[in-house]
């Protein structure tokens, strides 16, 4: 494939114009756009592929016999060639198009996994895996009786090789294993790997898609079973994936999903299926997405790969080097091979916190535990800040992310917030009510004007996180499982006494995330000291509504807020 660019690093400026995205403003801020694991951006050729497809040449594909058919048919194809030689697949059957590397490992896992395991077989995953490289055989090993083998983590934050060693043994049938760490930036030694499990009698499943957008990667040399990979991650579009697969396990195994294109020949007495790749894509295939993502390989195709591997490197080293200038910052996975991938915590700010602060001068970076739950367990971390970089990342982003972070830990995060001031609604303190729920309430309304009066969000932002600074904490023996809410990105404990000489129900609550707990002082003022029948008919959206809090924050504090007002209004329904 030949694409337009040979050095794609010479003229970032000129690279970043390909793609438009990155010319945005975000709380009228330039975009500087560090969460390139999750997603990355689309060049103007995907885009416009994507929308030629559905302004000249929208029609199904195979079967029927029009022009536009025809057409459509063939840049399908020619998608899945280009696919091929970008991986370096022997064939073009050995391409199958899935929705992503998630639906590929699925399909692997129901259709090879149901058909060959049996009680007693061994799965060996790794401790880096994301989630979607785990559920899959975790249901898999329910149905069959297989188990699932582990491979832990050395001291760097890379795969204990000596125990994966031991690990194998003839019950071993696969191993799945991420090719890169999505949570710590991780390279693992794939090679290796797979001549290891394949000396033993395993098979090979390798999840790329992570590494695909950052280096070379052939199938053959690497002598992979099974390669998958999402298009969104490699910039095409989202909703296409791909499984590759050696085409004589792909011809052993049955189908997964029935249904059209997928058949040969069809009675009510037998159905005889198609030969591959059609056998494993049944009905209508997302043919758009095919098409842009045979257009993103052609884009990357086109660049120079060292240079975009070296340019890459030196943007995640500027930054864990600004980063560790910084005493309350630990850097988390320090593996000796790394992805473009910078993930750390602060022992100052919540991971929750600085991902709204970051995001208030437009740094798109993300927080949480990166669709990595076990590997998060073994470090006793529930999550990280994660700032992932791609080719059209600039040093001057890598630079502003260092400076933001610096500028936050040295000056504070309300060296510029004015104070709020605590106007309290006077209320007697009921006789033997617990100390921990005698509090003043601070008034909503005098809170709903405080903040409708700051200009811009992010001092109101400020301002809301101002005063989750003044919430009482929870006495460390009252955060116990228990009390915990679920649908919340952070942790939150929610607690409530029923005084009933005045028939009233108080709350006290807290969370490990700043931001939340002052959102938790506004329910508290809203809820609090109430009777059950004034918390069940409080409209409390519509205060929300007037403080825009729902419009500016993430869906997962939105969400995580609603959890909180469900789970109070719900406690004073038992009492109504």
């Amino acid at each position: 494939m030949k694409g337009r660019h040979n050095t794609p690093f010479t003229d970032l400026k000129r690279l970043r114009q390909q793609f438009p995205l990155l010319s945005r403003t975000v709380h009228g801020q330039p975009l500087l756009y560090l969460d390139n694991a999750a997603t990355t951006q689309k060049p103007l050729s995907v885009i416009e592929a994507v929308e030629q497809f559905y302004r000249q040449g929208n029609a199904n594909v195979h079967r029927a016999s029009h022009y536009l058919s025809a057409c459509t048919t063939q840049a399908f194809e020619v998608a899945r060639e280009i696919t091929r030689e970008f991986i370096n697949a022997r064939f073009v059957e050995e391409i199958i198009w899935t929705r992503g590397a998630t639906e590929a490992i699925n399909l692997v896992a129901n259709s090879w996994g149901r058909s060959i395991l049996q009680s007693g077989d061994e799965i060996i995953l790794t401790r880096l895996e994301h989630h979607a490289n785990i559920i899959p055989w975790q249901l898999l090993t329910a149905a069959t009786g297989a188990i699932i083998r582990v491979v832990e983590l050395d001291e760097s934050g890379g795969l204990d090789m000596e125990q994966f060693e031991q690990l194998l043994s003839a019950k071993t049938r696969l191993v799945a294993v991420t090719h890169s760490s999505n949570a710590t930036g991780t390279i693992t030694p794939i090679k290796q790997i797979i001549a290891l499990a394949h000396h033993a009698g395993a098979l090979v499943l390798v999840d790329g898609s992570q590494a695909v957008a950052h280096q070379r990667v052939d199938v053959q040399a690497l002598g992979a079973d099974f390669y998958v990979f999402s298009g969104h991650k490699v910039y095409g579009p989202t909703g296409i994936g791909v499984l590759y697969g050696r085409r004589e396990l792909l011809e052993s195994m049955p189908p997964w999903q029935g249904g059209g294109e997928m058949i040969e020949w069809v009675s009510f007495a037998e159905t005889r299926f198609n030969g591959l790749p059609f056998k494993f894509e049944a009905g209508t295939p997302n043919i758009a997405g095919a098409i842009g993502l045979g257009q993103a390989l052609t884009f990357l195709s086109g660049l120079d790969f060292a240079a975009l591997h070296a340019h890459e490197n030196r943007l995640r080293r500027c930054v864990e080097q600004g980063l560790a200038q910084i005493n309350a910052i630990r850097l988390i996975g320090q593996a000796e091979r790394k992805a473009p991938v910078v993930s750390f915590i602060s022992r100052d700010y919540h991971n929750q916190d600085i991902g709204l602060i970051l995001d208030q001068q437009g740094i798109a970076i993300r927080t949480g535990h990166h669709c990595a739950m076990p590997l998060m367990e073994s470090l006793n971390l529930t999550g990280t800040v994660r700032a992932s970089f791609a080719l059209y990342n600039t040093k001057d982003e890598a630079i502003a992310l260092v400076e933001a972070m610096a500028t936050l830990h040295h000056n504070g995060l309300f060296a510029v917030a004015g104070e709020i001031k605590h106007e309290t609604t006077s209320q007697t303190t009921p006789a033997k009510l617990p100390e921990i729920f005698v509090h003043q309430t601070m008034d909503l309304n005098a809170i709903t004007e405080r903040l409708q009066q700051v200009a811009g969000w992010q001092e109101r932002y400020r301002q809301i996180m101002l005063l989750g600074k003044d919430l009482p904490a929870l006495p460390e023996d009252w955060k116990i499982d228990q009390a915990r809410l679920h649908g919340c990105e952070s942790s939150v404990w929610l607690h409530y006494h029923y005084h009933r000489p005045t028939m009233r129900l108080y709350f006290a609550a807290d969370s490990d995330a700043r931001v939340i707990r002052g959102l938790i002082t506004i329910v508290l003022a809203a809820f609090s000291g109430k009777t059950p029948a004034e918390i069940v008919k409080e409209d409390i959206d519509a205060r929300f509504r007037k403080l825009e809090l729902f419009t500016h924050l993430s869906p997962s504090r939105g969400n995580g807020l609603r959890a909180i007002v469900r789970e109070i209004q719900t406690t004073a329904r038992r009492y109504c």
